[in-house]
């Protein structure tokens, strides 16, 4: 296998910035198949970074559900199983639909403006790792905007484990089209604090993510 030193990134990028954003692209681009250790030593020298930088790395990777951490023993890439994936899709979904119901209650002022920002920002159709990023940043708003601390947390917890998917699917093109339409008819009825609509659209929002990710998973089709 050939890890070959990638380009510089931008200095008004942090090292740690960039050394999450290059051992993600290197997980991304399957280099490493689920369940093969880290070479860390490689790795370093392929960012031209040391081992310090590359382990807090390996630590962010980790909580994204990319990386699996085991103590004295190296990291490996995290195996994935479609039937754990299927289950917390189907947990969330029930979180979505609780979010819809009590943050078009609850969401104040500036609540609506920080999604209206981060939605406008998404249609713009940004690089796959940047969209991923906003709609996980979208969504949080709108758990955020339930202002139920536990349910965040919990929310958080179930969103760290299928973020490495979320990458990985919204590489298509395709999928990516569906879910900002998915987007606008969430928007509209946030904006009315349609609560059982708004409820409603999450849990479907939901229930179409998880069956491309695990569409995806299968090596299926995407187009409608």
């Amino acid at each position: 296998m050939s890890l070959a030193r990638q380009d510089e990134e931008p200095e008004a990028v942090s090292l740690h910035e960039q050394t999450v954003n290059k051992l993600r692209t290197v997980l991304l681009n399957g280099e490493l198949s689920d369940g093969s250790r880290i070479p860390e030593a490689q790795l370093c020298l392929r960012f031209g970074v040391s081992r310090t930088p590359l382990r807090e790395a390996l630590k962010v990777l980790a909580a994204e559900g990319f990386i699996e951490l085991r103590p004295n023993r190296g990291s490996i890439v995290a195996p994935i199983d479609p039937i754990d994936v299927a289950h917390v899709f189907e947990l969330k979904g029930a979180i979505e639909n609780q979010i819809g119901l009590l943050a078009a209650l609850r969401a104040t002022p500036q609540d609506h403006d920080r999604i209206e920002q981060v939605h406008r920002e998404l249609a713009t159709h940004p690089d796959p790792t940047s969209y991923t990023e906003l709609n996980q940043e979208f969504h949080r708003a709108l758990a955020t905007a339930t202002h139920n601390p536990v349910l965040v947390q919990t929310y958080d917890n179930l969103q760290k484990r299928v973020l490495r998917l979320r990458f990985v699917v919204n590489e298509n093109p395709v999928r990516v089209a569906q879910s900002f339409d998915e987007h606008e008819a969430i928007m509209v009825a946030f904006r009315a604090r349609a609560r059982l609509d708004l409820a409603e659209r999450l849990a479907e929002h939901n229930r179409l993510t998880g069956e491309a990710v695990l569409r995806t998973l299968r090596g299926e089709d995407l187009a409608p």
